[in-house]
């Protein structure tokens, strides 16, 4: 069994890479080690479920096309057992309907191949930051809660199963409730410096947070603002009711 080593400094992530070119995943654990992250490989997707029962990994860097189980089927049981973890998958296709389908399975962030070592670190420090940046406990918004601390969601009631991204952008999207946000603004308090690559990265996400929150029978509380952004509000109840009609 892969063991976490000692370390002098500490490490900033708990990393599982899971990845069946030996090769590549020999070089992904050598580079992280050396920027202070605990490192585990798998090379198959059962090893991987196997390893993140028994480690409380914060990030899975988890290649798609596995031997046996697919990385979507990884993805796909990791949030199953509501396992917490950050997925950041590699694919070698970055076709729209590839990327919303990893995006649905439970990924928080997505890498074509081949990828710069030092895009994978600006991804993994992202997602580093995007799990220590929790500060005020709880977002309301209507009978839409968010909980910053225990991450978890609700409107009206029933938990709602977001991604880590997804609970960025909603978070993001309610600190700033009633005002416009920009396409910018959100790339860049959710992604940084290095947000994903094309404007249907962010339209996918978006879409997919739109189908999540506004659900049948609530009051609509995402908004499109054309050529600027989003926002977020309660919409009036005769507004809402026209709208279904």
């Amino acid at each position: 069994m892969k063991v976490f080593r000692d370390s002098p400094g500490g490490y900033a992530l708990r990393i599982l890479v899971v990845e069946d070119e030996l090769r590549l995943a020999e070089l992904l654990r050598h580079g992280l080690r050396e920027h202070g992250y605990a490192v585990m490989t798998a090379s198959y997707g059962e090893e991987a479920l196997a390893l993140a029962c028994e480690h409380a990994f914060d990030v899975v860097v988890l290649d798609i096309m596995l031997p046996g189980i697919s990385g979507w089927s990884v993805m796909s049981e990791l949030r199953r057992r509501q396992n917490t973890a950050s997925v950041l998958m590699l694919t070698a296709c970055d076709s729209e309907p590839d990327v919303i389908h990893g995006l649905e399975s439970g990924a928080d962030d997505y890498l074509t191949k081949p990828f710069s070592f030092q895009e994978l670190l600006a991804r993994l420090h992202c997602l580093a930051r995007a799990r220590s940046s929790l500060t005020q406990p709880l977002l309301v918004l209507d009978n839409l809660v968010l909980d910053l601390l225990q991450h978890r969601a609700w409107r009206a009631g029933q938990k709602l199963d977001l991604t880590r991204t997804e609970f960025g952008l909603l978070s993001c999207l309610l600190q700033h409730q009633g005002r416009v946000v920009s396409r910018l603004e959100l790339l860049q308090m959710v992604w940084g410096s290095h947000p994903p690559d094309g404007r249907s990265a962010l339209d996918s996400f978006i879409s997919l947070l739109r189908r999540k929150i506004d659900v049948p029978g609530e009051r609509k509380l995402m908004h499109t603002v054309k050529g600027t952004g989003y926002s977020v509000y309660a919409e009036e109840r005769k507004e809402h009711e026209a709208a279904q009609e």
